[in-house]
């Protein structure tokens, strides 16, 4: 069994170690084991932040001629930081229920009109499940919900669109998004990626595996901030094809002539919708420039790692107490988070959190969840918190 001083050891040896020192330590003790769900600010946030408050008091609505290309100007560093997109295809704005609402209605809308079917993992994150079925409500459409492992082999002639995750949010197996997204696609329907559990913390190759419409959040592995905008990536061989159906003043090809009709301007502009939150963007930058530093793949690897590390300890200490492993054993079928079940999960998350010695997470009806930030995340931080795990 792997003792605290592999992990000190192991520390000490990480060539992606001096990155814990970019991030705003919190004045708490415990153990953050919570990145997964939202990550810590930059040391350069607040800077940022300033900043840009100071450049909109000097130049008020000047600003504007910096700032109306600004989320695609980052769109465009996302994708080429952490999602394996060519420029001009990934949109930063909105939230990832937005998002998704946009990228599903044009999905549906770019399928054969005999297809009725919207098919979602049943357990999909609930924002996703909840949507599909509103606009399943809206657009009179059948709402299925299918075991994540069945999917693809249901797919047939009356299905329009699929949303899955690239990482469960819960269980933290990760998918093979392009076998999956070329089966689908071969159907004739459309799959929808969401990337919230992926994106920042692993290599995505959105272009080469032939993704068509992905969307995500920006406050987990890319550390922007509690409700900082989301991105959605629309491939561009796609982009005049699929029409999103919000209309606003940002996507309209002459936007300041305020015309009578809405024309959309060509390319990933069109799926802007109303005036952006430059300021939450700007926050998606000092993310992804610290993603860009450190390089997804150095990422993925420290990744893989801490959460094999984890799991070596969990089975070591954990399972004997009755703890089971959910996530997947092969470091190539997950993602950066390591899930346990017992029946009392919430108990003693609870009581992790009340006693000061970890902050994770719990996910109904059994899960807890440690979510491991390779940029911010020691080896003894995991060793500390499975410890911490065993005593309760």
């Amino acid at each position: 069994m792997p003792q605290r001083d592999d992990a000190v050891a192991l520390d000490e040896h990480d060539p992606l170690a001096h990155f814990r020192d970019e991030f705003m330590a919190s004045s708490s003790t415990a153990v953050y084991a919570d990145g997964n769900s939202l990550g810590p600010p930059p040391r350069t946030a607040t800077a940022c932040v300033n900043a840009l408050v100071d450049d909109w008091a000097n130049a008020l609505t000047g600003g504007w001629e910096r700032w109306v290309d600004f989320p695609l100007e980052v769109g465009d560093r996302l994708g080429a930081a952490c999602l394996g997109a060519a420029a001009g295809q990934v949109a930063v704005c909105d939230s990832t229920s937005v998002n998704l609402f946009k990228a599903v209605n044009a999905a549906i809308d770019g399928t054969d009109a005999s297809r009725h079917e919207l098919v979602v993992a049943i357990d999909e994150f609930p924002t996703d499940r909840y949507m599909l079925q509103s606009i399943a409500s809206q657009r009179d459409l059948t709402y299925v919900m299918l075991d994540a492992k069945g999917i693809v082999d249901a797919v047939g002639a009356s299905t329009a669109v699929v949303v899955l995750s690239a990482v469960n949010y819960r269980s933290g197996e990760l998918l093979d998004v392009g076998a999956i997204t070329e089966r689908v696609n071969a159907a004739g329907a459309e799959v929808v990626w969401d990337l919230c559990h992926a994106v920042g913390v692993m290599p995505l190759e959105l272009d080469a595996w032939g993704v068509r419409l992905a969307v995500g959040c920006t406050y987990k592995y890319l550390n922007a901030g509690p409700g900082a905008p989301a991105f959605v990536y629309v491939a561009r061989a796609d982009q005049q094809r699929l029409r999103q159906p919000l209309w606003g003043w940002f996507g309209q090809r002459d936007q300041f002539a305020m015309g009578l009709q809405y024309e959309p301007v060509p390319g990933i502009r069109s799926w802007l919708a109303g005036t952006p939150n430059i300021i939450g963007t700007a926050l998606v930058d000092e993310g992804v420039a610290v993603i860009a530093r450190a390089g997804i793949g150095a990422i993925r690897e420290k990744s893989e790692r801490l959460v094999a590390f984890a799991t070596e300890l969990a089975r070591d200490v954990l399972v004997p107490r009755g703890w089971t492993v959910v996530t997947p054993g092969d470091a190539a079928g997950r993602g950066g988070h390591l899930a346990i079940a017992r029946r009392d999960a919430d108990a003693v998350c609870a009581a992790l959190i009340a006693r000061g010695l970890v902050i994770p997470d719990f996910r109904a009806p059994d899960v807890l969840r440690l979510g491991f930030s390779p940029l911010v995340t020691c080896y003894v931080d995991v060793y500390d918190a499975i410890s911490s795990v065993a005593t309760l």
